[in-house]
């Protein structure tokens, strides 16, 4: 009788946590997941809740091994600093902070009933809903025109390598079709600088990070351990590594768009190729992305079969 009470009293006190958070953060959650559904540079965030949740049902018996002694303290601390930058992004209608203050919330909830050795197997949970969270307008706008001008200079050379004469002026590269007296203008909008493929190329590479780890206790046994594994190193530099690989796959993108553009005119800017390019660049990342946690695999192992054999 005293269990029926127990898993009584939890249900009742989870779902009036629930509730509380629902009443503080349903406009920022509601707002989050609008933007999820409309913004193309974030879409991967309707699939994020799904990913932590298998995470999370994975790693269920270690968090009940690794739950301590509730620190009312510490979370306390975390709770009332996510209700701070709660209440200032409201007033300064800042949806970033207001965001990150929900993050704040679900890691001061953690360590409040369970204590701070579960964040270490929640970690991965938490930086994959931070990545789903859209960066500030004026922050996003900084990384996409560069990343606009490595795509377009970078496109400008493959097309050149094609003999197809070109000409750059910032974002925007012209080029005479073959046979035509009309220039066609290509402008590298941010869609096509590979700001978009990159926050969903971070977010798979996290994924495939932790999904494809050697010492899954390196997760688990404390945070200086973590942090000198070979498994965070790897998942950093596979996160790192998604930068190049979005400038270079959506140079490639605008390559192919400019020597069609020179051999069939505007028909190679339509919808439906211009569609199947955008898929093309994601399977194209993804497949990079996969043959750098290879090589990063393989020389670590050729690296330690190296040492091993001069200790011999």
């Amino acid at each position: 009788m005293q269990k029926n009470i127990t898993i009584s009293g939890i249900f009742w006190r989870t779902l009036a946590l629930a509730a509380a958070i629902g009443f503080l953060f349903a406009p920022v959650m509601i707002k989050l997941a609008r933007d999820w559904w409309t913004d193309e540079n974030y879409s991967h965030g309707l699939l994020v809740p799904f990913v932590i949740g298998f995470i999370i049902w994975l790693e269920f018996g270690e968090l009940r091994k690794k739950a301590s002694d509730p620190q009312v303290v510490f979370g306390a601390v975390i709770i009332g600093t996510s209700l701070f930058l709660l209440f200032a992004g409201t007033l300064g209608a800042e949806l970033f902070t207001q965001r990150v203050s929900l993050v704040l919330m679900f890691a001061g909830i953690a360590v409040y009933f369970f204590g701070s050795r579960v964040l270490q197997l929640l970690l991965v949970p938490f930086l994959l809903l931070l990545f789903a969270i859209p960066i500030p307008q004026i922050i996003f706008n900084k990384i996409a025109f560069p990343l606009q001008l490595w795509a377009s200079q970078l496109a400008v050379w493959g097309i050149r390598l094609f003999e197809v004469a070109s000409v750059r002026s910032g974002n925007v590269i012209e080029i005479l079709p073959r046979g035509s007296q009309q220039v066609i203008s290509l402008e590298v909008v941010e869609a096509c600088s590979g700001i978009r493929s990159l926050m969903t190329l971070m977010t798979i590479a996290l994924v495939l990070a932790y999904f494809t780890r050697e010492r899954r206790e390196a997760w688990t046994n404390g945070w200086k351990e973590l942090f000198t594994s070979f498994d965070f190193w790897r998942t950093f530099t596979l996160v790192l590594m998604a930068i190049p690989i979005a400038i270079i796959t959506n140079g490639g993108r605008v390559t192919a768009t400019g020597v069609l553009t020179y051999h069939y005119g505007k028909r190679a800017l339509d919808g439906l190729a211009h569609d199947a390019a955008g898929w093309i660049v994601y399977v194209s990342a993804l497949i990079l992305l996969i043959m750098v946690n290879f090589v990063i695999v393989k020389a670590r192992k050729l690296i330690l079969n190296g040492f091993k054999n001069g200790e011999k």
